[in-house]
């Protein structure tokens, strides 16, 4: 696992977007935990997010695909809208030890 980026650099409720070796993901936290994503969606294989860290839809609950409209779970990736429904995000393991996120991408 590699050192992503400190906890404090992802509030509850944020997303961010992140490079790690030459892959693009994104972090979420959601209720105190946090999720990761390789940043493209599987239904065109682009970038999630339409301006940076700009991951979530407006009610903040659900992951949105900026180019076509695309919603996820943001507890388990699957697409529940969208021209991917059923479909699924790359999850990557990931963990918060040590006041650090920690990602194995």
């Amino acid at each position: 696992m590699q050192r992503l980026c400190s906890s404090d650099d992802l509030a509850e409720g944020d997303s961010r977007g992140f490079t790690l070796a030459g892959s693009a993901l994104l972090l979420v936290r959601r209720e105190g935990r946090v999720y990761a994503y390789r940043n493209r969606c599987p239904h065109r294989g682009i970038p999630l997010e339409w301006q940076p860290d700009q991951f979530l839809d407006v009610s903040g609950s659900l992951i949105q695909c900026a180019t076509h409209g695309a919603l996820f779970v943001i507890e388990s990736g699957e697409c529940v809208a969208g021209p991917c429904a059923g479909q699924s995000l790359a999850a990557l393991p990931c963990r918060e030890q040590d006041g650090a996120i920690w990602v194995d991408g």
